[in-house]
């Protein structure tokens, strides 16, 4: 490093006071454009200070409007859903555990005892939470019913990261799908089903079930793959008992 940067350091010859006055010069440029330059942003903000402030009023405007319709629009809402949707999903269990399964199903959809079925949620709560669950439980009690077209509709219209419901709605399609014997959609749908969302019960369930529509469709690789990572991964599963037959059928196959 040049001994002459060093503070209070006097230039002894000429070349070094052409350098020392160069930077100086250097410094006092750069200060004097950032100087001109926050000037230029003092007097842009002066001319436009109407402007900055009507557009801070509008984003605080906007903040406490949406603050104000989640606590006094939204969430009301959605509590009203969830409690006008106790008794339709009251009878959607019964029909899961019961008998009379399809007119509970039907009650299910459509409501009784003068409260809202899951139909109804849908309508009339469109776009909360609970009108989102309902279509799930609209899809499955249509797919119950064996009206897969709306089963699909009402299925396809529900979102969900929850590691059970997200597969199963998935796998709800697939099956409206098979029964309709439109299988590559089926086989679409399982694929979607057990990649949701991995664990110990949908996974090999779709895995299973995906195998059984590859091997219909004649793709026997892909077949093979899924009952193979059943054995593999979830070999204490229900859908393992029966992966060796199916393998050997695939197997003579290929």
């Amino acid at each position: 490093m040049a001994t002459y940067n060093k503070r209070g350091y006097k230039p002894k010859t000429k070349k070094e006071k052409e350098v020392i006055v160069e930077e100086d010069s250097t410094t006092a440029e750069v200060f004097n454009t950032l100087d001109e330059g926050a000037s230029k942003a003092e007097e842009w903000a002066v001319k436009n200070q109407k402007y900055i402030l009507g557009i801070v009023g509008i984003i605080a405007v906007l903040v406490l409007a949406y603050m104000a319709y989640n606590r006094f629009l939204a969430e009301p809402k959605e509590k009203d859903a969830m409690n006008e949707m106790y008794t339709a999903k009251k009878y959607f269990n019964e029909a899961v555990s019961g008998t009379s399964a399809d007119s509970l199903y039907r009650m299910s959809l459509e409501g009784g005892e003068g409260k809202y079925g899951m139909l109804d949620i849908i309508d009339n709560y469109g776009g909360t939470p609970a009108a989102n669950l309902a279509n799930y439980y609209a899809g499955m009690a249509y797919l119950n019913l064996k009206d897969y077209k709306n089963a699909i509709s009402h299925l396809d219209d529900f979102s969900s990261d929850d590691k059970m419901l997200g597969p199963i709605s998935k796998g709800g399609i697939g099956d409206a799908f098979a029964q309709l014997n439109q299988l590559d959609k089926a086989l679409e749908y399982y694929e979607k089903a057990f990649k949701a969302n991995v664990n110990d019960y949908t996974t090999p369930l779709y895995l299973m079930k995906a195998a059984k529509v590859a091997i219909e469709l004649g793709n026997n690789s892909k077949a093979l793959d899924y009952l193979t990572r059943i054995n593999a991964e979830f070999s204490e599963s229900n859908e393992a008992k029966n992966t060796d037959v199916l393998i050997g059928k695939v197997e003579a196959s290929l």
